[in-house]
C-alpha cells in the first residue's frame, strides 16, 4: 500500500514540497526610496503529518535574543526528518529592527496591533500580514521575547496556566519559571488564542544583547516542546532541565523610594523573602539614602540594569512562588512601555504586557 503523500505547504503563494526547506518573503511595504520591505519566513515541510508550529522573534525591533534562537534552532533541524510543519519568522518588526528601534515610525506597539487589518495602519498590515499568513495555519506558536531597555528577564514562559494543554507544554519547555499571564488586547498571544492556536510566550534576556544564557535556554526549551510534540526525535545533546520550572501566579516590582545611584544586590533567580536587602540607593557624594528591600517571598525574575534611577523607578520583579488562585494573577506591573504580557502588584510595565 502506497505511503499517502502529505500535501504542500502554501504561503504567500508558493508551495513547499514535503521534505522541503524553503525561505519566503512576504511584502509589507515599501520605503520612501521604493525599496521593498519584506517579512522573512522559513518554512520546513515535513514527510509525514505533525503538528504546525509556528516560532517568532522581533516583535518589539529591539528584542534580538529571539532571532538568534530561531537561527540556532533551525541549524539544528531537518525538513526531511521533521514530523508535521515549521513556520519560523525570525523579526516580525523588520522596520524597528533596522531602525533601531523598538516601535514601528509611528511609534505604535506592534503587540499591541493584533489581529490587525489588511487597510489599517503599518502596525495593523503587519499583525493581519503575521495571522492570515502564520497564525491561521499553525496549532501551536511559541513567541520569543526579551525585558526592555534597561532590563533583564530571567528565562521565563509567560502562558495561561488554567489551560490544561497550554501548561503541558510549558512545563516541556522547562524555563526556570513558567508565569501566569493574563491575555492583552492587541496582542498575538490573545489573536491567537481566539483562533484556537496555544502560544507559548519566551521571555529572556536584555534588549539589544545576544545574552548567552538566554539563548541556549530558549533553545533547549524550543528543541523540548518540538519532542514532546512528536515532531522531532530527542536530540542527543538535549539536557533536561535542571529542576521543574517553579509557578508564578503572581508578582510585583519593587520601587526606588528615592532618587539616587543603585548598587543591586541580587541576581535573577535568585529566591528572596520579605524584608531581604535587595540593594541601596546613594548620592553622588557616596551618602546612603535607602536600602532597597523585597516586599515579598519570591523569585528574581526580572530587574533594572541602569544604575541612575528616579524615585518610583521599577528595580527587582519578584514572582511569588507560594500557592495562589488565578484569579490573584494581573494585579498589575509597571509602566505601560516596558514589557510584554504578565502580571503583578502595580501598573502593567511594557515588558510585563507582551
Amino acid at each position: 500500500m502506497a505511503t499517502r503523500l502529505r500535501p504542500s505547504f502554501a504561503i504567500g503563494g508558493v508551495k513547499v514540497r514535503t521534505g522541503a526547506r524553503r525561505e519566503v518573503s512576504l511584502p509589507i511595504t515599501r520605503l520612501i526610496t521604493g525599496a521593498e520591505v519584506s517579512l522573512p519566513v522559513h518554512v520546513l515541510h515535513g514527510r509525514e503529518d505533525g503538528p504546525t508550529v509556528w516560532l517568532d522573534a522581533a516583535i518589539h525591533g529591539d528584542e534580538v535574543v529571539g532571532i538568534e534562537i530561531i537561527r540556532r534552532v533551525l541549524g539544528q533541524l531537518s525538513p526531511k526528518e521533521i514530523r508535521g510543519t515549521i513556520v519560523a519568522v525570525p523579526i516580525v518588526n523588520v522596520i524597528g529592527t533596522m531602525t533601531n528601534d523598538r516601535y514601528l515610525p509611528d511609534r505604535r506597539d506592534l503587540n499591541r496591533s493584533f489581529p490587525g487589518s489588511a487597510r489599517g495602519s503599518l502596525a495593523a498590515r503587519i499583525a493581519h500580514l503575521m495571522m492570515t499568513e502564520i497564525v491561521d495555519k499553525c496549532d501551536v506558536g511559541i513567541d520569543l521575547h526579551t525585558a526592555s531597555d534597561r532590563r533583564s528577564n530571567l528565562p521565563q514562559i509567560r502562558c495561561d496556566l488554567e489551560d490544561a494543554r497550554t501548561r503541558e507544554l510549558a512545563e516541556a519547555f522547562g524555563a526556570p519559571v513558567v508565569y501566569h499571564a493574563r491575555l492583552r488586547d492587541g496582542s498575538l498571544r490573545s489573536a491567537a488564542r481566539e483562533r484556537g492556536a496555544r502560544v507559548l510566550l519566551y521571555e529572556a534576556g536584555e534588549a539589544w544583547r545576544f545574552d548567552e544564557w538566554a539563548i541556549t535556554a530558549g533553545v533547549d526549551g524550543v528543541l523540548r516542546v518540538l519532542t514532546m510534540l512528536g515532531m522531532i526525535e530527542r536530540p542527543p545533546a538535549l539536557a533536561d532541565p535542571e529542576r521543574p520550572s517553579e509557578i508564578c501566579w503572581r508578582s510585583g516590582w519593587v520601587r526606588a523610594r528615592r532618587t539616587g545611584i543603585l548598587g543591586m544586590g541580587v541576581e535573577l533567580g535568585q529566591h528572596v523573602r520579605a524584608g531581604e536587602r535587595l540593594g541601596e540607593l546613594h548620592n553622588s557624594f557616596g551618602r546612603r539614602l535607602a536600602i532597597v528591600k523585597a516586599d515579598r517571598d519570591g523569585i528574581v525574575i526580572g530587574r533594572t540594569e541602569a544604575p541612575l534611577v528616579n524615585s518610583g523607578d521599577a528595580l527587582v520583579h519578584i514572582g511569588s512562588l507560594e500557592p495562589g488562585r488565578p484569579g490573584d494573577a494581573d494585579e498589575g506591573l509597571t509602566d505601560p512601555a516596558d514589557e510584554a504580557e504578565g502580571a503583578s502588584m502595580e501598573r502593567p510595565a511594557a515588558d510585563d504586557l507582551l
